[in-house]
Parts: C-alpha cells; structure tokens; sequence
C-alpha cells in the first residue's frame, strides 16, 4: 500500500478549495493513506501539476472561473496520458449530464457534504489501487 495519496484540488476560489479539504481532512478513509494535496487555482497550473507529479485523483469545481471545472476535466481527460480519476462538484442536480459530457468519474452537488464526499473520494482511490478489495 502507497504511505500516501496524492490529490488535486482544482477551484479559482480558495474558500471551495478549503471547504474539500475540510470535508476530506487528512484522510478519506481509515483503509487509505493520508492525502498530500496539490492546490490549483488556475487552468495552467492543473496542467502542470498533472505533467510533474504522480497524482491519485483530481477534485474540480465547475463554478470555477475563467475555465471551470467542466471543461477543465474534458480537456484533462482527453489530454493527460492516464489521466486519474476526477470528482466534479457541480452547482445544482440539473448539471450532472454536462457532467457526464466532460467526462467525470463522479459527481457532487455544492455544498460539499463531508460524508458524501470522503465516499466519493475513497471509491475512485480505491479503484486506483491495484489488489484493495472494499
């Protein structure tokens, strides 16, 4: 088992940014490892830190501005070579099949609820993990 896992937070606002490291805290689950995140506040930034760093999962706001979450995980999906897995939080229930247009693993309505959210986030680490059985 890795000693930790690797998670990107992508929103142009930090209080989001905040609010999922709040809900997540140290670790989403007593079975996995504690996170080291990577904040990202602008579009460039995911793409570099998606290029220099060996990362487990993506979580992206798609209220971000001026590229949201939406698009930035379409255009991730389709250009990062084994691109991980992504948990989009998304505004409002109506937005989840644009969701599904720019390719989530997962989706969560805002505001973050902690408990909803430390299971999304441990399903898609969990499925990244060769041999962890549920």
């Amino acid at each position: 088992m890795r000693s930790r896992v690797s998670v990107l937070i992508y929103s142009s606002n930090a209080n989001t940014r905040a609010e999922v490291r709040r809900a997540l805290g140290s670790r989403p689950a007593a079975d996995l490892p504690p996170i080291t995140w990577h904040e990202c506040a602008t579009l460039p930034a995911v793409l570099q830190t998606l290029d220099s760093n060996h990362v487990d999962a993506c979580v992206l706001d798609g209220e971000a501005t001026p590229a949201g979450g939406m698009g930035v995980c379409r255009q991730i999906k389709n250009e990062v070579f084994q691109c991980p897995p992504v948990l989009l939080l998304i505004a409002r229930p109506q937005d989840a099949w644009l969701a599904g247009w720019s390719l989530a693993d997962h989706t969560l309505t805002s505001p973050v609820d902690p408990l909803e959210c430390a299971a999304a986030l441990s399903a898609l680490l969990r499925a990244q993990s060769p041999g962890h059985t549920d």
